[in-house]
């Protein structure tokens, strides 16, 4: 085999040469030029011939440029210059390289094997070439060393040296706990005290005989906190009170004062709520070329949510793109399988530090990690991950949040230098399909997706790290995993395919592949039955993986499935069809054992029937599912309150609202989000009812989104988030609540069909393990459980990631802890809603300005003006009677049946005033408004309690405001919606002063976004 090489130009986009020319001068700036050349490097069984050359030659050229495709390199590499190339680590194929291939292969170009992109830079210097030290800064700058490499010559050969290793046999018979001490530390598996003395027990007292090395790395993925969930099932201990409940009884709880409308809950890879009864078009024939036809089904609402923090960490992009990719396989995994509607995306970094853009609560001091990307990379570097992956597989990214925290206070630094990547997901399935069938010996176990390559091995172990840091960073680097969106878009198709076959659905149940790779896979679809799965009915996507990494690698874009074996000739078909590879690995043996076997003849009769002959051989994985998966003991945890050094919210008595405004508006939570909206597609499918953007400018302000279940009806789903991580600096219950609130006063705009109907999604991020932070998370989730209780709302599922902690200069810093709440509920007309946008004077009308709060007080801890005075505080804004945000809510929903409501927006980051701007910004309206003569202007506009503000006509003005008064909501009238256009103007008194008069485009422009990508 050899590599050939083609070259084009130019190798990047203007866009994209520019910023790689800003990265290069940021280290040296005597730079002139900077050119850039595309190589193909092309792996070949055997040379080209002329007709095979003038094939990729077509396939690899631009149509209007063919002539930029050569064979030899268009940069000339002088004495005044540096030529550095940069491509894809050798050590896995790229998913441009999976589907160059596979298009070759199409085409008839069999021996191309491998087709990698590098890119050559060409850097022309004004004086003398820079020494080694300065270049290799250079390289640092031009590419992603989690994912990338400099190549230092041209390649010759993707043969990167690895040989596979043998697994081996761990000595604990002999050596006791000290040998899985030695595994442990080798392999980087995680296990802490406990588990190290409950495996040494388990191996060495009840099965009386040493574990393989694939065994121990499987226990450790199977039983880490990331899959086992050991602190939300654990026994709590609290200031030596033992508490009654764990937090996941605690959270289980809420069902008991919402509505019983979950079809599925706590018990699958998505839950799900009933739905609606609606047309829907299928086609005829799903294996072959046919029409389609129109037919009524009953379809649940599916939702799930999921983060990927540690790999986002670690290379953002790839993190993003496939904690996307995990997220649209647990709605593809749901019952019997569910189909993708949408998406929702959030990220929490720390401080920015945007070069030439120095903001004040900014403190340039503070050092990052080397092993994790710098919080500016992660913001733009996930978003951009997170869209594309959703744009290349057809799925609509439609709702999100941000946010950037970084501070110290009283020596202790809470940062996001560990972030937060979150993903969601709405979905539907078909109502007849909410239950897996049980495994049944004989049944076949298939992987439906894409090959086996070494990548992601050990993630479930890596994130389950107490501190980031303390891992090896080549093992962190060899957690992180890679997306390939659109065989993810194949899979979609064949499990589509099974959904709609006419002859009914050939999948009798189905998982995704996220944590512990095959291994957990695998062993949840075999339970409680056992199966042999075989390691040669694998596609490998590299020759030279072992058995551990086939068992345990986490590579991406893909589903085991149970299936029957009359169905084997429908996914051949089906495979062929949508070119996506469907092994059959495996078989459903019914004796409760799971065996991992390297024979080449992949027979299972002997297995199937017992025989003896089977324990004779040496397998690298032969368990009783019990003892992986069976009820182990519950870990207690013994934690105590730490008290809080809280100081009192310091602010300048002559602060103007002016000076204060000007930094709340560049703070990225309160910031324009055009730079995460413009990249990504909101609208594919044709079901988004309501996505960010609103107004004339399509101006990113959407509290909720919606979405349809068919193209055929008016009814669907709404979705909304809240999420409120610094408020909980103060009090974690305060934090908790307000997270709540925040997603109910979002959620309030789309008309739904209950407030007892929503049901959540509740995503935990916490350092819990360190101290303080344990009962703190503990105190959260009493808080959350009981104000969601009082407002009839209820948590059916969650993830949790309580690892949210890195090591910097030999200290922790811990991620501030963070509860993202995610509602969804049926909507029965996604036509009936509000957005922020205000809409008087586009109509030549003016619009009366309500605002509607729950609370009489004005408290400034934890809001966005306390952050960006570099401070807290120790007054925290609540949820004091959560009666009166479910009597506002319902009031609310009224109004908006009754259209008696132009525009609508809940209060949160920035307070008042950035909600009342932000709704002229998206109505290009400007604003007269008068604040209560009483009021102290900075706590009035910036204070972030619980409340909304509403645009109405003048002529429904007294039945919106006798509507509140009667509910006992405080409804105040403070001014109205005047003048259309950019140059509008913004005025905001408080009796006779004037706090803001000036243009709207003035204060567009101070929250246009700080982030550039």
């Amino acid at each position: 085999m050899g590599v050939e090489h083609f070259y084009r130009v130019p190798g990047l986009s203007y866009g994209a040469l520019s910023s790689k020319l800003e990265a290069i001068r940021s280290v040296c700036n005597d730079v002139v030029t900077l050119e850039t050349e595309a190589c193909y490097n092309v792996e070949v069984l055997s040379p080209l011939t002329e007709s095979e050359e003038r094939k990729l030659h077509f396939i690899l050229s631009s149509p209007f440029k063919p002539e930029a495709l050569t064979r030899s390199t268009h940069l000339q590499d002088l004495s005044s210059s540096t030529l550095i190339e940069v491509g894809p680590r050798l050590n896995f194929s790229t998913p441009f390289s999976t589907n160059a291939v596979a298009i070759c292969g199409k085409i008839g170009l069999h021996k191309i094997v491998r087709l990698e992109l590098s890119i050559r830079y060409l850097i022309k210097w004004s004086n003398r070439v820079p020494e080694d030290t300065i270049r290799k800064k250079i390289v640092d700058a031009l590419h992603d060393r989690m994912t990338e490499c400099e190549y230092q010559r041209p390649i010759s050969s993707f043969n990167h040296g690895i040989v596979p290793d043998k697994w081996g046999i761990v000595d604990v018979m002999r050596q006791g706990r000290a040998a899985l001490e030695g595994v442990n530390d080798r392999l980087g598996l995680a296990l802490d005290d406990w588990d190290l003395n409950y495996y040494t027990k388990l191996f060495v007292d009840k099965l009386q005989r040493n574990p393989t090395t694939v065994e121990c790395f499987d226990l450790a993925q199977s039983n880490s906190e990331h899959s086992r969930h050991w602190f939300f099932r654990g026994l709590m201990k609290i200031n030596g009170e033992e508490k009654s409940l764990s937090l996941i009884d605690m959270i289980i709880s809420t069902q008991n004062h919402s509505n019983p409308n979950n079809t599925i809950k706590f018990s699958d890879n998505s839950s799900a709520i009933k739905g609606y009864t609606v047309d829907v078009m299928q086609p005829e024939k799903v294996d072959e070329p046919s029409g389609f036809l129109k037919c009524s089904k009953s379809l649940d609402i599916v939702f799930t949510a999921e983060t990927h923090n540690f790999p986002t960490g670690v290379a953002p992009f790839s993190g993003a793109t496939t904690g996307t990719g995990g997220r649209i396989r647990d709605v593809q995994a749901v019952g019997r399988g569910g189909l993708c509607i949408a998406g929702t995306a959030g990220y929490s970094v720390g401080n920015l530090h945007i070069p030439g853009y120095q903001q004040p609560w900014e403190d340039p001091t503070l050092k990052y990690p080397e092993n994790f990307a710098p919080p500016l990379n992660v913001i733009i570097e996930a978003s951009n991950g997170a869209s594309d992956y959703g744009n290349k597989f057809g799925e609509p990214l439609i709702n999100g949040f941000t946010r950037s925290f970084g501070q110290v206070n009283d020596g202790q630094r809470r940062e996001w230098v560990k972030p937060i990547m979150f993903s969601g997901g709405i979905g539907c399935m078909d109502a007849t399909m909410i239950n897996k069938e049980i495994p049944k010996k004989g049944m076949k176990i298939i992987k439906v997706g894409g090959p086996v390559y070494r990548i992601g091995v050990g993630g479930g172990a890596a994130s389950s790290v107490q501190v980031q840091g303390d891992n090896q960073a080549e093992l962190d680097f060899g957690a992180v995993q890679r997306g390939d969106a659109e065989m993810e878009n194949k899979m979609n198709r064949v499990i589509r395919a099974c959904i709609e076959n006419r002859s009914g659905n050939p999948l009798k149940s189905i998982h995704d592949q996220g944590a512990g790779g095959n291994g957990n896979v695998l062993k949840e679809i075999a339970e409680p039955e056992g199966a042999v799965i075989f390691t040669n009915a694998f596609s490998l996507g590299d020759e030279s993986i072992n058995t551990l990494e086939l068992w345990g690698a986490e590579y991406q874009e893909s589903n085991a499935a149970l299936v029957d074996e009359a169905d084997r000739n429908f996914f051949n078909k089906v495979e062929k069809r949508e070119r996506c590879k469907v092994d059959f690995v495996g078989t459903i043996t019914g004796n409760g054992k799971v065996i991992l076997t390297e024979e080449d003849w992949m027979d299972d009769k002997d297995y199937l029937n017992n025989s003896p002959s089977v324990e004779k051989i040496m397998h690298p994985f032969n368990l009783e599912l019990d003892v992986v998966l069976g009820k182990m003991p519950r870990k207690v945890f013994d934690m105590q309150d730490e008290p809080l050094l809280l100081k009192e919210l310091s602010l300048s008595l002559n602060l103007k609202v002016y000076d204060a405004l000007e930094r709340v508006l560049r703070l990225l939570s309160v910031c324009s989000k055009r730079f995460l909206t413009n990249k990504v597609d909101r609208c594919v499918t044709g079901l988004i009812a309501q996505q960010q953007c609103v107004g004339p400018l399509h101006t990113p302000l959407s509290d909720y989104a919606i979405t349809a279940l068919t193209m055929f009806d008016t009814v669907g789903a709404a979705t909304s988030i809240g999420e409120q991580p610094i408020k909980g600096l103060i009090s974690a219950g305060a934090g908790a609540r307000m997270s709540v609130a925040e997603a109910i006063t979002n959620l309030m705009f789309a008309k739904i069909s209950s407030l007892q109907d929503v049901k959540c999604s509740g995503n935990w991020m916490w350092a819990a393990k360190l101290p303080g932070e344990g009962a703190a998370l503990y105190r959260a989730c009493e808080a959350m459980c009981q104000v969601m209780g009082e407002l009839g709302v209820a948590v059916d599922g969650g993830k949790d990631s309580l690892s949210m902690a890195a090591r910097v200069d030999g200290n922790t810093v811990k991620a501030p802890g963070t509860i993202v709440i995610s509602t969804y509920a049926p909507c029965p007309d996604i036509r009936q809603k509000v957005t922020p946008d205000l809409k008087g004077p586009a109509c030549g009308e003016k619009g009366i300005i309500l605002w509607i709060t729950t609370s009489d007080e004005l408290r400034l801890g934890g809001t966005a003006l306390a952050q960006c005075y570099s401070q807290i505080g120790n007054e925290v804004p609540d949820l004091d009677y959560p009666s009166k945000l479910r009597v506002g809510f319902e009031i609310t929903q009224h109004l908006i049946a009754g259209n008696l409501i132009k525009a609508g927006h809940d209060i949160s980051d920035g307070g008042l005033v950035t909600c009342l701007l932000e709704m002229a910004f998206g109505g290009l309206s400007g604003l007269d408004i008068d604040l209560p003569k009483s009021s102290d202007p900075i706590s009035t506009l910036f204070a972030e309690e619980v409340g909304w503000v509403l645009e109405v006509a003048e002529s429904h003005l007294n039945e919106v405001v006798s509507a509140y008064n009667a509910g006992s909501i405080k409804c105040l009238r403070i001014g109205q919606s005047v003048g259309y256009g950019v140059d509008s103007l913004v005025k905001i008194r408080c009796g006779s002063t004037n706090l803001i008069e000036d243009k709207l485009s003035h204060f567009f422009q101070l929250g246009k976004r700080p982030v550039s990508n």
